[in-house]
């Protein structure tokens, strides 16, 4: 497939998939039933081509989850939900339903370290009784493990199998405990290399890797200033050159990751290179509290039924800024196959009615309703792009592993839109994909504000629609200068898997 694709396509592709996501943060405590169980909250996703030296012909997966976790959270820090599935899916042919599955399901073992009191052999009350460099070090009070299964298939009645150390041939991991501190784990990024491991994945004759732990939060925008409606001049947020103005609100946050990196010879078939991408997370149906729990770890709640999805996310912010209120759980536990039912939020989308009242700019909205232009491009992926051939209509990060990786220090940091507008040749970014490096949120708000419609022309050269015209955009170029004042671009990253950056530690 090309890789030298038409601007004005690529452009305008970019800015209706980003006009669908809208132009926030990452999807931090999205929906009302999500805050209350943070453990199974998925925050972000990341699907692109690797580009480690040596490993470009490898997709990496990055789900993230539990989000806004600070570093001295601790007695018990972030350990994830050994009643929850969490699961990584893949559309492999276009028909919006998942075709293989990751299926990660963890385990909080207590060793209940004791000290002897007087007389007495006493539990301490931490997570550790002393430094740690190791996984399983005897000075760990509770060791955490997890199992990785691959379905093809339903996602429920498919063919499970058992992902495997490619070393061992153990089919159960360690997690490293999270970034207590300096003096707990004096080198944690030496410590949790230790628990990279290179896998075995059923029916692929290439070997990958995994690793599950606590990162840095590798997104970077203006979190308080853009909720509080966009509480931000104007002036600022429209000078170019004011891109890296204030400090990244998520600079001291850390997640906990789960990281893949599969051969997209496993992933992909050379008549659909294309794949799609999503996330998601289940609770067990039924959760009763026992009132009076037995001694152990995390005996309280007892956890039963079929699995019940209850988080999801594949394109950022969707269900954050573009779902409405009133339907916000119902997408977290929705599939991508009956994305139909919430159209309406695309094709009559309130976020640039909201910027242009809370900034007090009226009448700046794009005027081309219904944007059927956004339907099209946000739910399909554009032909010759990251479009599959037989694609079916729905919501997802999708991929195209023919197009090559780009080295971190060339990566454009506005994806597609960035290397067109640079005259680059960057076309393995955000939306073919989302690196970490992509700035998805200024991306976005330019395209929010009538991107789409300046690309178009006035000839419908790129088919949206004749109404979808720069007429209908009253900002006019402004609307191409759009950015949230954070510069995604500094956030700190490996230029290796697991990609994201060693976690804030709780006395640095």
């Amino acid at each position: 497939m090309q890789q030298a694709l038409p601007t004005l396509r690529l452009l305008s592709f970019s800015a209706a998939m980003l006009a669908a996501t809208a132009a926030l943060a990452s999807s931090h405590r999205e929906a009302p039933f999500i805050t209350t169980v943070p453990k199974v909250d998925a925050s972000d996703f990341y699907m692109f081509m690797s580009y480690e030296q040596g490993r470009g012909d490898y997709v990496t997966l990055i789900a993230n989850y539990l989000p806004l976790q600070d570093a001295y959270g601790g007695p018990n820090y972030f350990s994830l939900d050994p009643n929850a599935l969490y699961e990584i899916h893949l559309d492999t042919n276009g028909d919006a339903k998942e075709d293989l599955t990751f299926q990660f399901r963890f385990k909080n073992k207590l060793n209940s370290i004791a000290l002897t009191i007087g007389d007495k052999s006493v539990p301490i009350p931490l997570i550790q009784a002393g430094t740690i460099s190791e996984p399983r070090a005897a000075a760990l009070n509770v060791n955490e493990s997890y199992t990785l299964d691959i379905v093809r298939g339903d996602r429920r009645s498919g063919q499970r199998q058992s992902v495997t150390n490619a070393s061992s041939g153990a089919s159960s991991f360690d997690k490293p405990v999270d970034n207590i501190g300096k003096k707990t784990i004096a080198n944690y990024e030496a410590y949790a290399a230790k628990h990279i491991y290179p896998v075995n994945i059923p029916g692929c004759a290439v070997p990958g890797k995994v690793f599950v732990g606590q990162r840095k939060d590798p997104f970077a925008v203006n979190l308080g200033t853009i909720f509080d409606l966009v509480n931000a001049p104007v002036s600022v947020i429209t000078d170019p050159t004011l891109i890296g103005a204030v400090p990244n609100q998520l600079d001291d946050k850390n997640v906990t990751t789960l990281a893949l990196e599969v051969h997209k010879s496993c992933l992909a078939s050379a008549s659909e290179p294309v794949i799609g991408g999503w996330t998601t997370a289940s609770l067990r149906q039924a959760r009763v509290l026992d009132p009076s729990p037995k001694p152990g770890h995390q005996n309280t709640d007892k956890a039963g039924g079929a699995w019940v999805q209850v988080s999801r996310l594949g394109m950022p912010l969707v269900n954050e800024v573009v779902i409405g209120l009133p339907d916000k759980d119902r997408f977290n536990s929705s599939k991508p196959k009956d994305d139909a039912q919430f159209a309406n939020y695309v094709t009559n989308p309130t976020l640039p009615a909201l910027i242009e009242t809370v900034l007090a700019i009226p009448g700046t909205a794009p005027k081309n309703l219904p944007r059927t232009d956004l339907v099209t491009a946000f739910l399909t992926g554009i032909k010759g792009v990251n479009q599959p051939a037989h694609v079916v209509a729905s919501e997802m990060l999708r991929l195209n592993t023919q197009i090559a990786p780009v080295p971190f220090a060339q990566q454009n940091r506005l994806g597609i839109v960035g290397n067109i507008l640079a005259g680059g040749k960057d076309n393995a970014g955000f939306p073919n994909g989302r690196r970490p490096k992509d700035d998805v949120v200024d991306v976005a708000l330019v395209a929010v504000m009538g991107g789409l419609c300046m690309a178009n022309g006035d000839n419908d050269a790129l088919g949206f629609g004749a109404s979808c015209k720069p007429a209908n955009v009253p900002l006019g170029t402004t609307s191409l200068k759009l950015h949230d004042a954070v510069d995604q671009a500094t956030v700190p990253l490996l230029g290796s898997f697991p990609y994201l950056y060693t976690p804030v530690g709780g006395t640095n």
